[in-house]
């Protein structure tokens, strides 16, 4: 596919040519093994050890750039901590379980969650370029809920023929691991369209693969008449390093464009006061809202990451008290069965 090149900016098209889907060769090569990893940070081998035992079933995948960005000999990087299995990981906890957000209850056809009014979330993929040890649908059964391209058909069928929807909301998995030409088909459906008005990204390759955003991808997204939101997924400052701000450049240079992060809190990670004013100030730098600061959803095997909500309210406002209100995300949680997400505090 080769996206019309007058959609775009000379400068982002001088920027991409050429760079062909070096975004798939990044994931090729990506780290798959935690002991190959643990090596490359030059951990000792009792940390690879335990993280090779702690899978439990759930894949490990790390891109070379993002791994790149981990301090070299610390166990405890931030950034490492989301990625690396833990014992705490294979511990059974009362309350934590593999659908924490009941989603099989909202399920309106194969690929197709609807939990608010006017929204429909198609999930295009079940895959990701990393694999967070947190995810809330570490547990989710795409092959049984239609996430295919039959199932992608059916759910585009069923989202034409209810007009009561403005906004289709694209994630997985993470979306923008499809092909561009899949994305193609899929916006060009979406926007012929009458009722829709908008069109939602949720990804984190932004941030773990930024030479995902490139030429080809921005094209996609060019040539929709429906007002665009990409929501990346970062939560630490040190994820937002210049790859990424080159990435969040080129999506900002499309028209009709927002763009928004969405964090979680997560112990060991960014539970510090400063260590979230800097993410918020770093997003407003590189021309991204910060949006919503999400508590853990209870998904089994990430209860050692949960921060309690007094702790949460707390930290919160530390951010509240220190930078502007733009710069201030919402403290929410997801409640199963509530019209929208519930603020916190």
């Amino acid at each position: 596919m080769t996206p019309p090149s007058v959609l775009l900016p000379p400068s982002v098209v001088a920027a991409d040519r050429g760079a062909g889907a070096a975004w798939r060769r990044e994931l090729a090569e990506a780290f798959r093994d935690p002991a190959e990893l643990c090596r490359f940070l030059g951990l000792e081998w009792t940390v690879a050890e335990e993280a090779e035992r702690s899978l439990a079933g759930f894949p490990f995948l790390v891109p070379r750039g993002f791994a790149a960005r981990m301090r070299r000999g610390d166990p405890a990087d931030p950034l490492l901590r989301q990625v690396l299995p833990v014992a705490a990981e294979i511990e059974g906890v009362a309350g934590f379980t593999a659908d924490p957000l009941d989603e099989g209850r909202f399920q309106a056809g194969p690929g197709l969650v609807q939990k608010y009014a006017g929204r429909a979330l198609l999930l295009v993929t079940g895959g990701c370029a990393v694999n967070c040890r947190y995810c809330f649908r570490r547990d989710f059964p795409y092959a049984e809920r239609g996430v295919s391209r039959r199932g992608i058909d059916q759910a585009l069928a069923a989202i034409e023929a209810d007009p009561s929807l403005t906004e289709v909301i694209l994630s997985g998995g993470d979306p923008l691991l499809a092909d561009d030409s899949m994305l193609e088909t899929i916006v060009a459906r979406l926007d012929a369209v009458p009722h829709l008005r908008r069109l939602r990204i949720h990804s984190r390759l932004p941030v773990v693969l930024p030479s995902r955003v490139d030429r080809s991808l921005l094209g996609v997204l060019a040539s929709t008449r429906l007002a665009k939101t990409v929501v990346i997924h970062a939560n630490h400052p040190a994820e937002l390093d210049g790859s990424v701000a080159e990435a969040i450049e080129r999506l900002g240079s499309l028209p009709a464009i927002l763009l928004l992060n969405q964090a979680v809190l997560l112990r060991g990670v960014n539970d510090c006061g400063e260590v979230l004013r800097s993410l918020s100030e770093r997003l407003i730098e590189i021309g991204v809202m910060p949006y919503y600061l999400h508590l853990l959803d209870r998904v089994r095997g990430a209860a050692h990451f949960e921060v309690p909500e007094a702790e949460a309210v707390a930290l919160h406002r530390h951010v509240r008290e220190s930078l502007p209100g733009y710069a201030v995300p919402r403290l929410v949680r997801e409640v199963p069965g509530e019209r929208s997400k519930t603020w916190v505090g």
